[in-house]
């Protein structure tokens, strides 16, 4: 069986997990090509973890020499990168979802080019049955996101509206509007939200609360769905990625399983 050749682009916490998942497990089925990052120093990082030395590529020479490209850098740069991959004819798995939405033009032309684009389900639930119940018809979508202050900080619609989320007490509500402005609001926050209007009714039907206080310990994301099929509801506790507290564990999890899927004859869910 011949190996799929892996480029990663971001070597922060799931770039790096997904090297490590390839290095130590995947050997018989997948190699690393190269790696890629802004930072230098962190590409070099990730590299003296693992076994086999990826070389550290420039981007255009990582999505030329791989089969499937990783995007795990930022929402700034993902559409960018799907546009490239697309161009190169390489199949792509990104997990900066929120960068996507001005870029859905592109998935019609890799679907008439033949290439496949995996988008894992982050650190939310359910969105199987979203997909399934998007073929009924659904009537609303609603995302609940909840974190502690310190999961907010630096976020534009933070700093835009001077909030000193320091200094907040109790809960509170600090955005209620749609999935379009959240993702620009929230970069780095709610790019959950993203995937669900992909698999749902869009960024534009797509209501997204936002609720922080000190008392929160983890970061959970309500969704709850109702449509032609019914109604859904699912709740999702996440703890922080061992390596990084600002990126949930699921998040990383999940992009391990699509990896291990894609290298799979068995496809588990929708």
């Amino acid at each position: 069986m011949k190996k799929l050749n892996v480029g990663i682009i971001g070597c922060g916490t799931i770039g790096s997990k997904l090297a490590k998942v390839i290095d130590k497990e995947l050997g018989g089925k997948a190699v690393i090509v190269g790696i890629c990052d802004i930072d230098k120093a962190r590409a070099l990082k990730l590299r003296s973890l693992l076994k086999k030395k990826p070389k550290i590529l420039s981007l255009s020479s990582l999505i030329k020499k791989s089969s499937l490209v990783i995007e795990a850098a930022s929402a700034k740069t993902s559409g960018d990168i799907l546009k490239r991959a697309i161009s190169a004819k390489k199949d792509i798995m990104l997990m900066s979802i929120g960068g996507l939405l001005n870029y859905k033009k592109l998935f019609k032309v890799a679907d008439k080019k033949g290439i496949k684009i995996y988008l894992p389900s982050g650190a939310i639930s359910g969105v199987d049955a979203i997909k399934a119940a998007s073929h009924a018809g659904i009537k609303s979508v609603h995302l609940t996101t909840r974190k502690p202050p310190k999961g907010l900080e630096g976020a534009p619609y933070i700093i835009k509206n001077k909030i000193n989320i320091k200094s907040i007490k109790g809960e509170k509500v600090i955005f209620d509007g749609n999935a379009k402005k959240a993702v620009k609001a929230f970069p780095k926050n709610v790019n959950v939200s993203a995937l669900l209007s992909l698999a749902g009714i869009g960024a534009a039907k797509t209501r997204v609360t936002i609720i922080t206080s000190h008392s929160f310990k983890r970061n959970s994301h309500q969704v709850e769905v109702e449509g032609n099929f019914g109604k859904l509801s699912t709740m999702t506790e996440n703890v922080p990625s061992p390596d990084n507290p600002k990126t949930s564990y699921l998040a990383a999890l999940s992009a391990v399983a699509t990896l291990k899927q894609i290298l799979s004859s068995l496809k588990i869910g929708t």
